[in-house]
């Protein structure tokens, strides 16, 4: 079903991560990071071609 990996997050963001998982009802940070991985994930597939991803990115403070 899934394949697992395993990924380096600093303390402090994941301290950050459990906290609002937990607060929003998540049953696990697995669920609540697949959640918001899914959501950011879905904002850049709407892109029409690689200059708007990067626009995207941008805006969101992925990329400078």
């Amino acid at each position: 079903m899934f394949a697992t990996r395993t990924v380096k997050l600093d303390k402090d963001l994941m301290a950050r991560i459990k906290r609002y998982a937990d607060l929003a009802g998540y049953s696990s940070v697995e669920e609540f990071v697949t959640h918001a991985l899914e959501k950011e994930l879905a904002l850049l597939e709407g892109a029409k071609d690689e200059e708007e991803i990067k626009k995207r990115l941008r805006g969101l403070g992925y990329i400078s």
